[in-house]
């Protein structure tokens, strides 16, 4: 089949989900356009900032597309590409773009509430630390795998003697060098835009602008360095990120990443249809593999279910979503009216990025050595993201672009995909720290409000550390163990926060059976995966009791039978209180209020007043 016509109907499908089904899910929960947001009531310089929708739009899906989108799904495709796109398309549009919107609906009404603090609310109170203690964990490994794919993408490659070799560090390099420019330029066009209250047109050719240059000089004057070199340069991003007011790092990188994911997504579908028309777009790949490749993969241990489901998280379902959705993007919503295009439409458009990953491994898949190493015939390594890389940058040479900026542009937004997650998981996994040790379930709870040793534990410094020092430790060895276990637990996450959706629906007396099968499936669905890997695990330390592979198999082991404990006691709860809870029991949370919050809108309020007066008077 030819790649480009999977594109276009892939669109339409997306599209009409988005028009159709989102808007009929939103009215049917109830958005009020008039309402003040906790963004706006709320307001503390730090975390609760009101931005402009496409701001909080931006943020949103820079954070959620991450490497999901491209490595889960052309990792899938050893099924074939039909089964793939068929899950992110049904997946993404009943499955992940509902749980992304909910948990930031549910946020949004509940005085921004993190994902922890509504299943408090609603289900208990144990169940709130059990969850942050999880999600807090699930942070930490993931900052550890994603700093450890940037860094490595950043990092130089050496010659045959032992030297740098230039040549194949240059787009690398280039790629470290801008990402470090990025961060500056972000924070001057976040003051920038504040200063002189940039919209619209204005504000993105400035974008356009503060994109450019650290693009251009990141060119001419790469920086090379080491794997580790580049972790401590990440790392100290980090920090910052984790550290400072949303609106002055986050939000505006996120604004200038998403232009960029924008670009790059744009450069992908034109450099299809070039292709296409130079013969090049048909899909390579089997729809379907045989019934001997099933049966080889299946001894293997590779199943079509489960593993198809927990493979391809980002671009159909992935529970991460939920923590990004309650615990950054709420607390920037300005306008009720702004979650579905950011929590929906966010996630769609995901969705999209995951069938073009589906469509550009099925073009190259002609081009793969299958008899040897899996090496592209081009000499470029096989990995999911130099696959997506090396067929957009393809596409893109048709189109007349340089071939070392098609690479250099590329490995930049390659990495940017990584690298805008990462700072929100450190910025949540610092966040979830606090709440774990906040005396009170207020989403506006501080450190200064604790006392004794909570005053210390949620700290903003020592909440970082501890979140960094475990993350970066896992960096240098340890997560690759337990890393196996990442799709499942990621599934399961997004299975508890559909079961505390249905549980928020009922009791504010919402509509919310459109849940009930998304949380049956994904339960059976991570609870079998978990199952089927603590039985291997079982079974190769039976086998083998060597060190290796206790510290493997053993740790593997120990971990899924904790992350399944930890399920069936937060599944088992917020089941109970499902079929328990009466409808309409808990009606949403009363508005609260700032000090800063209270003076804008009266601020707000006064100007209004003031611009109807001189109408009048004019």
């Amino acid at each position: 089949m030819n790649g480009i016509t999977i594109i276009l109907i892939s669109a339409v499908v997306l599209i009409i989900g988005y028009l159709g089904y989102g808007r009929w899910l939103a009215k049917s929960w109830g958005v009020d356009f008039k309402a003040l947001t906790p963004a706006v009531r709320m307001e503390d310089g730090k975390d609760f900032s009101p931005a402009q929708r496409f701001s909080v739009f931006a943020h949103q899906f820079s954070s959620i597309c991450g490497a999901g989108p491209v490595t889960g799904t052309i990792v899938a495709m050893m099924f074939g590409w039909l089964p793939v796109l068929l899950w992110v398309l049904v997946g993404g549009i009943f499955f992940g773009a509902v749980h992304d919107f909910g948990a930031l609906y549910a946020s949004v009404k509940n005085n921004g509430k993190s994902l922890g603090q509504l299943i408090e609310k609603y289900i208990g109170k144990a169940g709130r630390h059990l969850f942050l203690a999880f999600s807090w964990l699930f942070c930490c490994i993931v900052i550890a795998a994603f700093v450890s794919m940037v860094a490595g993408t950043f990092a130089t490659t050496a010659a045959a003697d032992g030297s740098v070799d230039f040549a194949k560090s240059y787009a690398g390099g280039c790629a470290g060098t801008i990402s470090i420019l990025l961060t500056f330029s972000a924070i001057f066009f976040g003051w920038a835009c504040r200063k002189w209250d940039l919209k619209g047109v204005a504000k993105f050719l400035f974008a356009l602008v503060c994109i450019a240059v650290p693009f251009a000089l990141g060119m001419v004057f790469p920086i090379y360095l080491n794997a580790t070199g580049w972790i401590a340069v990440v790392t100290l991003y980090l920090i910052l990120a984790s550290a400072m007011p949303i609106q002055t790092l986050k939000t505006p990188r996120d604004f200038l990443t998403t232009i960029m994911m924008v670009a790059m997504i744009a450069c992908a579908v034109l450099g299809i249809i070039a292709l296409g028309i130079n013969g090049q777009a048909t899909i390579t790949a089997p729809m379907v593999v045989s019934s001997e490749t099933l049966d080889a993969l299946a001894a293997k241990g590779n199943y079509l279910f489960p593993v198809l489901f927990v493979s391809v998280a980002c671009g159909a379902l992935s529970g991460f979503h939920s923590l990004v959705s309650s615990g950054t993007s709420s607390k920037q919503i300005s306008n009720e009216t702004h979650m579905l295009p950011v929590g929906y439409g966010a996630m769609v458009l995901e969705s999209f990025v995951g069938v073009l990953a589906i469509v550009t491994a099925g073009i190259m898949f002609g081009d793969m050595n299958t008899a040897g190493t899996g090496a592209l015939n081009a000499g470029t390594a096989s990995t999911p993201f130099q696959i997506f890389a090396a067929g957009v940058a393809r596409g893109m040479e048709l189109m007349g672009f340089n071939a070392t900026f098609a690479t250099v542009f590329m490995t930049m937004n390659v990495s940017a995909l990584a690298l805008t997650s990462v700072d929100a998981v450190a910025r949540i996994g610092r966040t979830s720290w606090q709440e774990f040790f906040y005396e009170t379930n207020d989403a506006a709870s501080s450190s200064a409000e604790q006392s004794g040793a909570r005053k210390v534990f949620t700290n903003t410094a020592f909440s970082i550390a501890v979140t960094l020092v475990l993350g970066i430790a896992l960096c240098f060895g340890g997560y690759l163990n337990i890393w196996p276990l990442f799709g499942a637990s990621n599934q399961l996450l997004g299975g508890m926060t559909m079961i505390t959706l249905a549980v928020f629906c009922k009791c504010t007396g919402r509509k919310g059976w459109m849940l009930y099968v998304p949380v049956a499936f994904l339960l059976v669905c991570t609870f079998t995966s978990l199952g089927m890997s603590i039985y291997g695990c079982w079974t190769a330390v039976v086998a083998d009791q060597s060190f290796a592979v206790i510290a493997t198999k053993g740790l593997q082991l120990v971990v899924a039978i904790l992350i399944v404990v930890l399920g069936v006691i937060v599944a088992y709860n917020c089941l109970k209180e499902l079929f328990t809870k009466k409808a309409g029991s808990i009606p949403d949370e009363e508005p609260e209020w700032s000090e800063l919050g209270r003076k804008h809108v009266e601020e707000s309020k006064h100007d209004v007043a003031v611009d109807a007066k001189t109408e009048v008077t004019a």
